[in-house]
This record gives C-alpha cells, sequence and structure tokens, in this order.
C-alpha cells in the first residue's frame, strides 16, 4: 500500500533522458552518502571533494547535514521519526540529483541503518556509494568542533547520537574511512579514487 495522499497523479516523461544529461557532464550522476558521527569529518571531507571535483570541471552538490535545515527541513527535530523523515526527503532530492547526472555529497550523521539503507534502495544499483566516515566516540568528543558534545555530556542536548542516542554503522559500506588515521586531503583523495576506479568520471 502506498503511503502516497496525492492522487490522480501521472508520472510525465520528458525527451531528454538521464543519458543526456550524464553526456553533457561528462560523468555519471551518483550519491555519495557520508555517514559517521558528529565531528567526525563528514562535512570537512565533502567539502573537498566538492573543490577536487570542480578543479577537474565536473559538476558536484553538497547536501549537508545542517543546511538543510535551515530550509527544507527546518520543520523538522531530532526524534528518531523526525530523523527518518529528514533523511527520507534528503534521499528523494539526492535521488532527483543524482537523476540529472550530479554527483551528490550528502553529509548526514544518519545514525540509523534503516534509514540509510532505505535511501540506498530508491536509487538503481551503483546510484548510492556509502561512505563510512569512522572515527571513535573519544576522537569524536576531542574534536568537538561544535561543541555539541559538551552540551549533550551537560544534559542541554537531548537525544544527541553516540551520548543518548545510537548510531549504527554501516555494515557494508562502499568506501570507509579512519579519519584518526587520515588527514582529510587523504580522505578526499581516497574518495575521488573510488569514482575514477568505478566509472563515475568517465
Amino acid at each position: 500500500m502506498s503511503d502516497s495522499k496525492a492522487t490522480n497523479i501521472k508520472w510525465h516523461d520528458g525527451t531528454v533522458s538521464r543519458t543526456d544529461r550524464q553526456r553533457l557532464l561528462r560523468q555519471r550522476g551518483v550519491t555519495l552518502w557520508f555517514t559517521g558521527l558528529s565531528g567526525a569529518g563528514k562535512s570537512t571531507i565533502a567539502c573537498l571533494v566538492e573543490q577536487m571535483l570542480l578543479d577537474r570541471g565536473r559538476l558536484a552538490y553538497r547536501l549537508d547535514g545542517d543546511n538543510v535545515r535551515h530550509g527544507l527541513n527546518k520543520n523538522l527535530g531530532f526524534s528518531a521519526e523526525d530523523r527518518a523523515e529528514n533523511i527520507r526527503r534528503i534521499g528523494e532530492v539526492a535521488r532527483l540529483f543524482t537523476d540529472a547526472g550530479v554527483i551528490v555529497l550528502a553529509s548526514f550523521v544518519s545514525p540509523y541503518r534503516r534509514d540509510r539503507d532505505a535511501v540506498r534502495e530508491l536509487m538503481p544499483a551503483g546510484d548510492f556509494v556509502e561512505v563510512y566516515i569512522e572515527v571513535s566516540l573519544a576522537g569524536a568528543e576531542k574534536r568537538d568542533p561544535k561543541g555539541l558534545y559538551k552540551k549533550a555530556r551537560a544534559g542541554e542536548i537531548k537525544n544527541f547520537t553516540g551520548i543518548d542516542d545510537p548510531y549504527e554503522p554501516p555494515e557494508k559500506p562502499e568506501i570507509v574511512l579512519q579519519t584518526e588515521n587520515l588527514s582529510p586531503q587523504e580522505a578526499a583523495a581516497r574518495v575521488l579514487e573510488h569514482l575514477e576506479k568505478h566509472g563515475y568520471l568517465a
């Protein structure tokens, strides 16, 4: 049974195909989904990858967890239900960008495995690449660039991933970047290597 409340709707195909768009851009659309604890380095690495792709004449677009909560998802909180809806909406946006031939860099804590898997299931095989930014809780707390862990430990923030909410690591991510052992530049280079190796930059 569909969850859609819309009725009397029909998908309208155009004359321009995804293949046409990808030929124009000289690349294959893909969503790189950066997941990991707050402070792991997701946004930093995504920014570097975006710049490296631009320098190569490739089109990429970042969807950042904080940024989308300023607009598209500003009505959502951080309960399990709101987190799921946050990721569902972003998954749909990422799917559209990917179909347009864009390389999407989605940076979200996205702590629940089922939510990330649901985004993967939206897309054809190969369109979703899970990038696990692996860091220990101690390592993330040591960085704490936004001071969020300190606030969570003091009880000022509730439902904070890693403190009073769980983080479920990916079981079979396409890329694992251990940021306690890699610099952001080294991590970004590995992402580019994956894109090249698997034909996304053809």
